[in-house]
């Protein structure tokens, strides 16, 4: 699987066949409903931000209006409508299973197996309609059926969508991360149409990667799914708390990772990659010469003295051979926590400014770092055995206060990133989420 780290640009992937329809509309949908959001100066993918253009203010505040303005005799055109958001689909799984446990592979491996046996019985019926409770007639009963290939507690006749059916699909929509409503409509009925030979390749693809994990758990670790842009944190075997995230477009994949997480970092400074300030910094401070100061990001030498933008030259090779550091503070884009946890790739986990994007259903929207929603109460969970007293007031005020500050952990705490489009608990209960990065059928196909 192709990966980019916070740092880098990947060249645009070609399995874009691969993503599922519901993907690709829903993505449409989100984004352009978030555009505003992302150029702001705060919008960053992974530890990368999105360098705004200049907005110019509406009204110059030396320029007021006049106080007997002429009288308007125009029809003021009316304001054009707000189409609202597209109701959320998608919801944080509340199951107490970690989505990866030493049990997972191999329960993964047997439910691939399970999954080739419906595939060779001919797999299971499309729903094709919508369908709400109380429903009758046909596509009730092949409701029924598809259900129960999966679920073998559905009865399989009946042409009522009754009580007992409406369980089942709140069932099924657990599994697949979607808000259990009950309800056959929209992300719910195309995942109940995806094929089985589908759901088999994706459970045989995902055991494939697995095998190659080499993971320490402990009493305490932190997991993230990869397409299920969530992470865990596990102690005593149960998640404690699972985490919305934010991870790596299609373009820049969030690699998968095995490693320690070392410290915290409170108000952490951002240091730009090259590949940042060539193909976004130059061309704005040709533009702009006031650009990185409003950002809030200095230029030093290789002695670590801090030199004058203006006195670049940035359409020179020579703009490269400074470094550029954003100073901490709310504009941030890593925000006001990093959780180190080094790795070959030079990803890590971090807050972000812009939180809004968390309530996306679509959030592959990174350069491969992982933006963590309530960072700062993983990051409490992380610092219980560090030293000093840590607790949300003492955060919350280290944080106000503007001051930087790395807690190392006295235990570190393995953390592992996977990629897992299907998976199975250790009781058999199987989970889907959708191939985003395309990389199942390769994987599948892989000795």
């Amino acid at each position: 699987m192709r990966n980019t780290g916070c740092h880098s640009f990947a060249l645009r992937s070609n399995s874009r066949k691969s993503l599922s329809p519901f993907s690709i509309a829903l993505a449409g949908i989100l984004l352009s409903a978030s555009a505003f959001a992302q150029e702001t100066p705060e919008a960053t993918s992974g530890g990368e931000p999105v360098f705004p253009s200049v907005l110019a203010p509406l009204i110059a505040p030396d320029n007021p209006a006049p106080e007997n303005p002429a009288p308007d005799n125009t029809t003021p055109k009316p304001k054009p409508k707000v189409k609202p958001k597209p109701p959320r689909e998608t919801a944080l799984s509340d199951d107490p299973t970690p989505a990866l446990q030493p049990e997972t592979f191999f329960a993964t491996s047997k439910a691939a197996e399970r999954y080739a046996e419906i595939v060779d019985k001919g797999g299971w019926p499309r729903v094709g309609a919508k369908l709400n409770p109380g429903a009758k007639g046909a596509a009730v009963q092949a409701l029924r059926r598809r259900l129960a290939a999966e679920d073998d507690t559905v009865a399989t006749t009946g042409l009522v969508f009754d009580a007992a059916l409406v369980q089942a699909v709140k069932r099924f929509q657990l599994r697949m991360g979607l808000r259990q409503t009950g309800v056959v409509a929209g992300a719910t009925l195309h995942e109940l149409d995806v094929p089985a030979d589908v759901r088999q390749r994706q459970l045989a693809a995902s055991a494939q990667r697995l095998s190659n994990v080499e993971f320490p758990y402990g009493p305490r670790y932190v997991a993230v799914n990869i397409p299920s842009t969530a992470v865990d944190a596990v102690e005593g075997d149960h998640v404690v708390r699972r985490y919305a995230a934010i991870v790596g477009d299609p373009d820049h994949h969030s690699p998968e990772v095995s490693t320690k997480i070392m410290a915290v970092k409170i108000n952490p400074t951002w240091t730009l990659p090259v590949s940042i300030i060539k193909n976004e910094i130059a061309p704005k401070m040709q533009h702009d010469p006031n650009y990185l100061s409003r950002m809030h990001i200095r230029v030093l030498s290789h002695q670590g003295d801090e030199v004058d933008p203006r006195r670049i030259d940035w359409s020179s090779e020579r703009a490269l051979n400074y470094t550029l550091r954003q100073d901490s503070g709310a504009h941030n884009s890593l925000g006001s926590i990093r959780i180190s946890m080094p790795n070959s790739h030079a990803v890590y986990m971090h807050d972000t400014p812009t939180r809004n994007l968390f309530a996306n259903d679509y959030r592959f929207l990174s350069h491969g770092c992982v933006r963590v929603q309530g960072v700062d109460e993983l990051a409490l969970w992380l610092m219980q055995d560090a030293a000093g007293q840590w607790d949300q007031e003492t955060l919350k005020a280290k944080i106000a206060s503007g001051e930087q500050e790395e807690v190392r952990l006295n235990h570190p705490v393995p953390v592992v990133w996977v990629y897992m489009t299907g998976w199975a608990s250790a009781d058999g209960t199987v989970h889907f989420r959708d191939d985003v990065y395309g990389v199942d059928e390769g994987d599948a196909l892989a000795p």
